[in-house]
């Protein structure tokens, strides 16, 4: 179906991300994979297409454009490729608006060049072992010594954690009796911080070129500079975040069951079963139409979803749906679709089983299916 998304800028900065993902990406990926980590020269090589500087205003080194469909491009792009581009999603989209709506003059002077030029690389260190979804509960904490804080925790599942230079940590600096939320801070850690450790890289079943990692915090001493917004609101911060981080996962979840339906088209056209093309057979018609009419129905009320946060009215439940709904069809598409390849669809040889393997984690990360549930109940006064 026809998308009235994108204009003519957009398009033109789809055929340059489409170019360095088929030049500087394909060729390399399964290097990637088996590293289990990007190359820091990815980031500043993508960067010069203003990538990482989506957001960001003129006078730090970014693009000056505020528009999330750029973002857009970028995703659907490497999905097309069949490809994934590691913690980069997790920096443009989740962490750069933390820096450059809640830094200060000074902070976004000192951080924001060196993340528009993709030299300066970022994490942001929430979930803790035991705590999973639930933020409030986290007990990694950090007292106040006159003009720095006292940093001690451990986080789990920091994506981009092994190479960042900047990680934004979720820590406890007071208690609210009325409100389990209430008393929690963002502190920006720098990478090389004495008492500051990165643990083991997870070895996880999918998103294998995308490191996972587990840090810990012993007396990390962070100056109050340092702090991101103000003390005990971190929050608030946080669910101000949440929607686009959760529209983020269905756009990837979205362009990654379209990569999925047009590789099963490929794939059915190409083999040949019984003397007979495989896409002649009446069950392969039907699953095929039947997950690329799914896939229709994502992409729309996704690009709904795209314009309303564009337009500054996409609202906490209605991201719940649009993640909820996307991943969920994402988990089906790929898998109907996997069923299609046969035996060759196990083999990590075919992108299939890649799209396969990544898809599982959107409906965990981000907020599980089961969370999103939870917020569209509630604000259908459930």
């Amino acid at each position: 179906m026809r998308r009235t998304l994108f204009d003519d800028d957009h398009e033109a900065f789809r055929d340059s991300v489409r170019r360095f993902v088929t030049d500087k990406v394909v060729p390399v990926f399964g290097e990637w994979e088996a590293a289990g980590v990007l190359p820091r020269e990815f980031f500043a090589d993508i960067a010069a297409l203003g990538v990482t500087g989506l957001g960001v205003p003129e006078e730090y080194g970014g693009t000056g454009i505020d528009d999330y469909r750029y973002n857009v491009v970028v995703q659907e792009e490497a999905a097309r490729a069949a490809v994934t581009l590691g913690t980069l999603r997790t920096q443009v989209d989740v962490i750069l608006p933390y820096f450059v709506h809640l830094a200060d003059p000074a902070q976004k002077a000192r951080w924001l060049p060196g993340i528009a030029a993709g030299t300066t690389l970022t994490a942001i260190a929430l979930t803790e072992p035991g705590t999973g979804s639930d933020l409030a509960g986290v007990r990694t904490r950090a007292r106040r010594d006159g003009d720095r804080y006292i940093l001690d925790g451990a986080k789990t599942f920091i994506t981009g954690g092994l190479l960042a230079d900047l990680v934004i940590v979720l820590a406890r600096t007071g208690e609210d009796p009325d409100d389990r939320r209430g008393g929690l801070t963002l502190l920006v850690v720098e990478g090389d911080a004495p008492g500051f450790a990165r643990g083991r890289t997870l070895d996880k079943i999918g998103l294998r070129a995308q490191d996972t990692v587990e840090l810990s915090f012993s007396d990390v001493r962070v100056p109050v500079s340092n702090r991101l917004g103000e003390e005990g609101r971190a929050f608030e911060y946080l669910a101000r975040n949440l929607a686009q981080e959760r529209l983020a996962i269905a756009v990837g979840a979205t362009a990654q069951a379209r990569a999925a339906v047009d590789l099963t088209i490929g794939y059915a056209h190409d083999r040949r079963v019984f003397g007979r093309e495989l896409a002649a057979f009446q069950n392969t018609k039907f699953e095929i139409a039947a997950v690329a009419t799914e896939v229709e129905a994502a992409q729309s009320l996704l690009d709904r979803a795209v314009a309303a946060l564009v337009a500054g009215e996409l609202s906490p439940a209605d991201a719940a749906m649009v993640k909820l709904f996307c991943t969920e069809a994402q988990g089906r598409v790929t898998d109907r679709c996997l069923q299609v390849f046969g035996g060759y669809g196990y083999v990590r040889e075919y992108p299939i089983a890649r799209l396969f393997a990544d898809a599982r984690v959107t409906r965990i990360y981000g907020g599980t299916s089961e969370v999103m549930k939870s917020i569209i109940s509630k604000s259908l006064g459930l």
